[in-house]
Protein backbone atom coordinates (compact mmCIF):
# COMPACT_ATOMS: atom_id res chain seq x y z
CA UNK A 1 0.00 0.00 0.00
CA UNK A 2 1.68 3.40 -0.88
CA UNK A 3 2.24 5.57 1.74
CA UNK A 4 -0.10 8.83 1.48
CA UNK A 5 1.87 10.62 4.05
CA UNK A 6 4.53 11.76 1.68
CA UNK A 7 3.40 14.67 -0.79
CA UNK A 8 3.31 14.39 -4.28
CA UNK A 9 6.68 15.61 -5.91
CA UNK A 10 6.82 18.19 -8.64
CA UNK A 11 6.69 17.29 -11.98
CA UNK A 12 9.83 17.84 -13.84
CA UNK A 13 10.22 20.73 -16.33
CA UNK A 14 7.53 23.07 -14.45
CA UNK A 15 7.79 27.18 -14.72
CA UNK A 16 11.13 26.96 -11.77
CA UNK A 17 12.74 25.04 -13.85
CA UNK A 18 11.71 27.07 -17.41
CA UNK A 19 12.68 29.95 -15.07
CA UNK A 20 16.18 28.88 -14.32
CA UNK A 21 16.69 28.01 -17.73
CA UNK A 22 15.75 31.72 -18.94
CA UNK A 23 17.40 33.10 -16.51
CA UNK A 24 20.56 32.82 -18.82
CA UNK A 25 19.15 33.82 -21.50
CA UNK A 26 20.67 37.58 -22.92
CA UNK A 27 17.52 39.84 -23.51
CA UNK A 28 18.00 39.45 -27.45
CA UNK A 29 17.27 35.78 -26.92
CA UNK A 30 14.75 36.53 -25.03
CA UNK A 31 13.19 39.05 -27.42
CA UNK A 32 13.18 36.35 -30.13
CA UNK A 33 11.33 33.87 -27.63
CA UNK A 34 8.38 36.93 -26.55
CA UNK A 35 8.10 37.57 -30.39
CA UNK A 36 7.81 33.56 -31.00
CA UNK A 37 4.71 33.48 -28.39
CA UNK A 38 3.45 36.83 -29.98
CA UNK A 39 3.11 34.81 -33.53
CA UNK A 40 2.04 31.90 -32.26
CA UNK A 41 -1.24 32.42 -30.70
CA UNK A 42 -3.96 35.41 -31.03
CA UNK A 43 -4.33 35.11 -27.56
CA UNK A 44 -1.04 35.66 -26.47
CA UNK A 45 -1.18 38.64 -29.10
CA UNK A 46 -3.60 39.89 -26.80
CA UNK A 47 -2.24 39.39 -23.48
CA UNK A 48 1.18 40.71 -24.82
CA UNK A 49 -0.30 44.17 -26.37
CA UNK A 50 -2.32 44.64 -23.02
CA UNK A 51 0.47 43.94 -20.91
CA UNK A 52 2.59 46.12 -22.88
CA UNK A 53 -0.41 49.63 -22.96
CA UNK A 54 -1.20 48.57 -19.10
CA UNK A 55 0.02 52.46 -18.18
CA UNK A 56 -2.69 53.88 -21.03
CA UNK A 57 -6.02 52.50 -18.76
CA UNK A 58 -8.27 51.93 -21.82
CA UNK A 59 -7.89 52.80 -25.30
CA UNK A 60 -7.29 50.06 -28.06
CA UNK A 61 -6.78 47.24 -26.10
CA UNK A 62 -9.79 48.02 -23.44
CA UNK A 63 -11.86 47.44 -26.66
CA UNK A 64 -10.46 44.86 -28.32
CA UNK A 65 -11.44 42.63 -24.78
CA UNK A 66 -14.81 44.39 -24.70
CA UNK A 67 -15.67 42.92 -28.36
CA UNK A 68 -14.71 39.60 -26.71
CA UNK A 69 -17.16 40.27 -24.02
CA UNK A 70 -20.04 41.57 -26.25
CA UNK A 71 -19.71 38.93 -29.15
CA UNK A 72 -21.30 36.06 -27.34
CA UNK A 73 -24.38 38.22 -26.48
CA UNK A 74 -24.73 40.25 -29.68
CA UNK A 75 -22.05 39.57 -32.44
CA UNK A 76 -22.00 41.25 -35.92
CA UNK A 77 -23.79 38.56 -37.34
CA UNK A 78 -26.52 36.33 -36.89
CA UNK A 79 -27.47 35.30 -33.17
CA UNK A 80 -25.50 35.19 -29.78
CA UNK A 81 -24.40 31.79 -28.63
CA UNK A 82 -23.96 32.69 -25.03
CA UNK A 83 -20.57 31.17 -25.00
CA UNK A 84 -20.10 32.96 -21.15
CA UNK A 85 -17.18 31.69 -20.18
CA UNK A 86 -15.72 32.77 -23.32
CA UNK A 87 -16.84 36.04 -22.02
CA UNK A 88 -15.46 35.73 -18.64
CA UNK A 89 -12.16 34.44 -19.47
CA UNK A 90 -11.29 37.57 -21.39
CA UNK A 91 -12.24 39.36 -18.42
CA UNK A 92 -9.90 37.54 -16.27
CA UNK A 93 -7.40 37.98 -19.04
CA UNK A 94 -7.36 41.60 -19.35
CA UNK A 95 -6.76 42.31 -15.82
CA UNK A 96 -4.05 39.43 -15.71
CA UNK A 97 -2.27 40.88 -18.07
CA UNK A 98 -2.85 44.37 -17.23
CA UNK A 99 -3.53 44.90 -13.61
CA UNK A 100 -5.80 47.54 -14.42
CA UNK A 101 -8.38 47.57 -12.06
CA UNK A 102 -11.16 50.22 -13.55
CA UNK A 103 -10.85 49.07 -16.97
CA UNK A 104 -11.66 45.23 -15.56
CA UNK A 105 -14.29 47.25 -13.93
CA UNK A 106 -15.73 48.46 -17.41
CA UNK A 107 -15.45 45.17 -18.54
CA UNK A 108 -17.48 43.44 -15.76
CA UNK A 109 -20.11 46.09 -15.90
CA UNK A 110 -19.97 45.46 -20.19
CA UNK A 111 -20.56 41.84 -19.35
CA UNK A 112 -23.30 42.61 -17.39
CA UNK A 113 -25.07 45.02 -18.85
CA UNK A 114 -25.08 42.80 -22.37
CA UNK A 115 -25.92 39.77 -20.46
CA UNK A 116 -29.20 42.00 -19.00
CA UNK A 117 -29.76 43.69 -22.70
CA UNK A 118 -30.06 39.66 -23.72
CA UNK A 119 -32.49 38.39 -21.20
CA UNK A 120 -35.14 41.76 -21.62
CA UNK A 121 -34.74 41.22 -25.65
CA UNK A 122 -34.92 37.77 -25.96
CA UNK A 123 -37.07 36.45 -22.72
CA UNK A 124 -36.05 33.92 -19.62
CA UNK A 125 -32.72 31.82 -20.20
CA UNK A 126 -31.85 29.80 -17.13
CA UNK A 127 -30.55 29.58 -13.93
CA UNK A 128 -26.59 29.41 -14.91
CA UNK A 129 -27.07 32.68 -17.15
CA UNK A 130 -28.58 34.47 -14.20
CA UNK A 131 -25.58 33.27 -11.64
CA UNK A 132 -23.16 33.93 -14.28
CA UNK A 133 -24.50 37.40 -14.17
CA UNK A 134 -24.71 37.77 -10.66
CA UNK A 135 -21.30 36.66 -10.25
CA UNK A 136 -19.75 39.46 -12.34
CA UNK A 137 -22.15 41.69 -10.47
CA UNK A 138 -20.63 40.64 -7.37
CA UNK A 139 -17.13 40.74 -8.32
CA UNK A 140 -17.91 44.45 -9.93
CA UNK A 141 -19.29 45.50 -6.72
CA UNK A 142 -16.18 44.09 -4.82
CA UNK A 143 -13.91 46.28 -6.95
CA UNK A 144 -16.50 49.18 -6.66
CA UNK A 145 -15.88 49.03 -2.99
CA UNK A 146 -12.11 48.60 -3.34
CA UNK A 147 -9.18 49.79 -5.76
CA UNK A 148 -11.66 50.85 -7.99
CA UNK A 149 -13.53 52.73 -5.98
CA UNK A 150 -13.35 56.49 -7.84
CA UNK A 151 -14.78 54.70 -11.12
CA UNK A 152 -18.38 54.35 -9.01
CA UNK A 153 -19.45 57.82 -10.04
CA UNK A 154 -18.89 57.27 -13.80
CA UNK A 155 -20.78 53.34 -13.27
CA UNK A 156 -23.76 54.81 -11.12
CA UNK A 157 -26.72 55.77 -14.30
CA UNK A 158 -25.62 52.63 -16.16
CA UNK A 159 -25.99 50.21 -13.11
CA UNK A 160 -29.56 52.12 -12.22
CA UNK A 161 -30.58 51.33 -16.18
CA UNK A 162 -29.29 47.60 -15.70
CA UNK A 163 -31.48 47.37 -12.37
CA UNK A 164 -34.37 49.17 -14.45
CA UNK A 165 -33.74 46.80 -17.03
CA UNK A 166 -34.14 43.87 -15.21
CA UNK A 167 -37.74 44.48 -14.13
CA UNK A 168 -40.14 41.81 -14.53
CA UNK A 169 -37.51 39.21 -15.17
CA UNK A 170 -37.53 35.66 -12.87
CA UNK A 171 -35.02 33.71 -11.00
CA UNK A 172 -35.26 36.61 -8.61
CA UNK A 173 -32.62 37.88 -11.15
CA UNK A 174 -34.73 41.40 -10.79
CA UNK A 175 -34.57 41.29 -6.98
CA UNK A 176 -31.06 40.50 -6.78
CA UNK A 177 -29.70 42.93 -8.75
CA UNK A 178 -31.84 45.70 -7.29
CA UNK A 179 -29.93 44.89 -3.61
CA UNK A 180 -26.34 44.65 -5.15
CA UNK A 181 -27.08 47.82 -7.08
CA UNK A 182 -29.03 49.83 -3.95
CA UNK A 183 -26.10 48.96 -1.43
CA UNK A 184 -23.48 49.96 -4.05
CA UNK A 185 -25.36 53.65 -4.14
CA UNK A 186 -25.86 53.92 0.01
CA UNK A 187 -22.11 53.04 0.46
CA UNK A 188 -20.41 55.11 -2.30
CA UNK A 189 -22.96 57.95 -3.84
CA UNK A 190 -22.45 60.91 -3.25
CA UNK A 191 -25.41 62.64 -0.34
CA UNK A 192 -27.60 64.89 -1.91
CA UNK A 193 -26.59 68.58 -1.07
CA UNK A 194 -29.75 70.42 -0.39
CA UNK A 195 -30.05 73.82 -0.89
CA UNK A 196 -32.16 74.99 2.33
CA UNK A 197 -32.63 78.56 3.03
CA UNK A 198 -30.87 80.01 5.60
Amino acid sequence: MPDETKKPTKKPGGWSAIRQHLTSWDKPALLVLVKDLYDAAAVNRDFIQARCQADEGGGEILEKYRSKIVEPFFPARGFGKLKLGEARKAIRAYRKATGNLPGTAELLLTYVENGTRFTHEYGDIDERFYSSMESALDELATLLRGEARRVYPQFRDRLARVEQMTDGIGWGFHDYIGDVVGRLEEELGEPETGTAAD
